[in-house]
């Protein structure tokens, strides 16, 4: 489990495909601390750590989350943000995100709103009946509140400190990211899908 609230942003030093692909990722993270086999958000995809180095560390992704994510589409020198496991007793700052991504959306606009900038995403259409105003979502694992909703698209606004420190700075339009809906949301819907 983790918060979304990112502590770090790596970058993929190198990619190799054999059987399934191995991602090697540049940290700032203590590496001392971090045991293998420990997980980590990696722009919201929960992977397990299988080798470590001084400053870096290396995750395996099977097909299935190749497919249903990003991760297909990181080269060496792509950023990727970055979050350790919640511990017990830590500082839940965000929302509770599992690091099951539900879908991949796409940065469909960005204005300044004030200081902030307000970003709409576009989800995939079976992702919309979880959007909900003043809910919760985890776009590349930064926990966010929704805005508005209309349609398949919903808006966040990003003040200046989350850009400088997650993902957030680097989106375009077009951009491709991660989408973990809230998890009461999801579990909501399935209680309701029963009746």
């Amino acid at each position: 489990m983790f918060t979304g609230i990112i502590t770090d942003v790596g970058r993929v030093r190198a990619v190799a495909h054999d059987g399934d692909t191995r991602f090697e990722i540049s940290t700032a993270f203590d590496m001392k601390t971090v045991e293998i086999g420990a997980s980590i958000a990696n722009s919201g995809v929960c992977l397990t750590v299988i080798e470590t180095g001084p400053d870096w560390f290396a995750v395996q992704a099977s097909g299935e989350t190749l497919s249903k994510t990003t991760l297909g589409d990181w080269r060496p020198g792509s950023r990727v943000n970055l979050e350790r496991a919640l511990k017990v007793g830590d500082e839940l700052g965000g929302h509770i995100v599992s690091g099951h991504v539900d879908g991949v959306g796409e940065v469909v606009s960005i204005a300044d709103d004030g200081e902030s900038k307000r970003f709409v995403f576009r989800v995939p259409a079976a992702l919309k009946t979880f959007m909900a105003p003043k809910g919760s979502v985890a776009i590349d694992g930064v926990s966010l509140t929704v805005n508005e909703v209309s349609g398949d698209t919903f808006g966040v606004n990003i003040i200046p400190h989350t850009q400088q420190v997650t993902l957030f700075g680097d989106y375009r339009v077009g951009s491709r990211v991660n989408v973990e809906i809230d998890m009461l949301a999801r579990y909501v819907a399935r209680l309701l899908d029963r009746e």
